[in-house]
């Protein structure tokens, strides 16, 4: 902005003082008609949009993607079509139960989220920083969250309810292993890996199609806190992640991954040992070996934030011809969940905003009106199909490939069985290290030390369930019986819960 400009209202009013109301004399009254200051006033009440409900702190910054692989086998995506093609991107970085004011060193899953900018229009990967999630059923969202949130009646965090709703799910025992790891505190968010999480569908030209899992791997090295350096942390520098991101991208050391996938067939997702698409469990990587795809880069930080990244918006339903679905309940129900919070939270044209905004493509359709409508609105264009006009028109080209549903439409509940319980075992006995599970234990008990003493049975008698030593190591740094923990162990999940209902301590 040149220094000679001259101060305007909002509505290009020259502005004669910015320092001084109108009023009658020296000592006012103040006037109503000092336009400037009500306009000033009315718009400094609402700077503040809602803040998300999840991912409310975040950082961002925009870069690119290049197909280093040929998958134009797998799928018609044109961004994914050529080696060497690029398309801008905008990712986002946060994390996941805090406010927007908690500390970047939280024990916490990251957000980690990506806008493609493609000639098709956006494609967004809403992941995590782990492959899994704590459930399978997006019913269950809502009531998650609010453990994780402050309590009702103190406005306190809660660790009674956060352990009670995690122990009466044993789902959750995979997620709840990677989160009480070292993993749970990333030192940033340019050293952890990104997971798509969900399953997609890729599908190429002649309408074949495969299930697809995306990962992100870090270039530069997995680093993470240990639970008394993220203690620490948030005391020295509570920004720290989001002030790493701004810094290396300043300094020109830009933020890497390396994108991979997994690929199932349809005839293997229907003969797999457990659902494929269940959100709380991996496909072994044995089994369904990664393979490169592209690159990511950031190489630019945003200019305004809140025009760049608080009010950037990612949802799991922006896909591109080329990309679908899968039958994940949790992906299902995030498609409409996504967009919906951008709606309360953005307005109905939060797609207009430009970080938003379908940059090669545009969007071309017939809503009109509503509120913060920037656009020409349509113009002389009709707002209603089919016409007669010669207008844009459906492209039966673009379908997706049909799949096979079947089933009796019901609530089916998912029945707890030893399967939720091999991956976690897995990776406590193979993948972490002995300092690994030192590390883990000692996060777990002592934030669980903090629940009711029924609550920190039941939860131990899950890690018990995981691993014989996982349990006894839990057990022993509360002060619990092992031998007590090993005979819930071994009870199907109703006779643990009644046997440490409230009271039984």
């Amino acid at each position: 902005m040149k220094k000679d400009k001259t101060l305007t209202t909002n509505f290009g009013k020259p502005v004669d003082s910015d320092l001084t109301s109108m009023t009658t004399g020296p000592r006012g009254p103040v006037l109503l008609e000092d336009i400037h200051l009500i306009e000033k006033l009315a718009h400094f009440n609402r700077e503040r949009i809602p803040e998300r409900v999840v991912h409310a702190k975040g950082a961002g910054a925009f870069g690119f993607f290049e197909v280093t692989h040929d998958v134009s086998r797998y799928t018609c995506a044109a961004f994914l079509s050529e080696v060497g093609k690029k398309t801008d991107v905008f990712a986002r970085f946060s994390t996941v139960g805090g406010e927007k004011g908690s500390a970047d060193s939280e024990r916490d899953p990251r957000g980690f989220a990506v806008k493609f900018y493609t000639e098709e229009g956006n494609f967004d990967m809403v992941g995590n920083n782990t492959p899994v999630f704590f459930i399978r059923d997006a019913i269950k969202f809502p009531d998650f969250i609010h453990t994780q949130k402050r309590n009702p009646e103190t406005n306190l965090k809660d660790p009674d309810a956060f352990w009670d709703f995690l122990s009466l799910t044993p789902e959750s025992i995979h997620q709840v292993t990677i989160l009480f790891s070292d993993r749970g505190t990333p030192r940033n968010f340019r050293s952890m890996h990104g997971f798509g999480g969900h399953a997609f569908m890729w599908y190429n030209a002649r309408g074949e199609y495969h299930w697809v899992k995306l990962h992100f791997k870090t270039e530069s090295g997995i680093r993470n806190f240990t639970g008394q350096e993220a203690d620490r942390m948030r005391g020295i520098d509570p920004d720290i992640a989001t002030r790493d991101l701004s810094d290396s991208i300043a300094e020109e050391v830009f933020p890497s991954w390396l994108v991979e996938a997994q690929i199932m067939t349809e005839e293997q997702s229907r003969t797999f040992r457990y659902d494929p698409f269940d959100v709380t469990k991996v496909w072994p990587h044995g089994e369904f070996p990664p393979f490169p795809v592209g690159r990511l880069v950031l190489n630019r930080n945003p200019e305004n934030y809140f025009a760049e990244v608080e009010q950037a918006a990612f949802s799991p339903g922006n896909m591109v011809p080329g990309i679908g679905p899968s039958p994940d309940k949790m992906m299902q129900a995030r498609l409409f969940g996504y967009h919906d919070a951008h709606r309360h939270r953005l307005g109905p044209n939060y797609h207009l905003i430009p970080v938003n905004a379908p940059r090669a493509s545009g969007s071309v359709n017939y809503q009109r009106d509503g509120a913060m409508r920037v656009d020409g609105n349509g113009a002389r264009t009709p707002n209603y199909w089919p016409n007669s006009l010669g207008t844009p028109s459906p492209d039966p080209a673009r379908a997706l490939p049909p799949i096979d549903v079947f089933g009796m439409a019901d609530r089916h509940h998912v029945a707890l069985t030893d399967a939720d319980f091999i991956q976690p075992g897995e990776l406590y006995r193979r993948v972490m290290t002995e300092e690994d599970r030192r590390h883990l234990v000692a996060n777990i008990t002592g934030h669980l030390r903090n629940a009711s003493k029924h609550i920190q049975k039941r939860q131990t008698a899950l890690f018990f369930k995981v691993d014989r030593d996982y349990g006894s190591r839990v057990a022993e740094g509360l002060e619990l019986d092992v031998k007590e923990i090993e005979s819930l162990a071994r009870m199907s999940q109703e006779e643990r819960v009644r046997a440490t209902s409230p009271g039984k301590d």
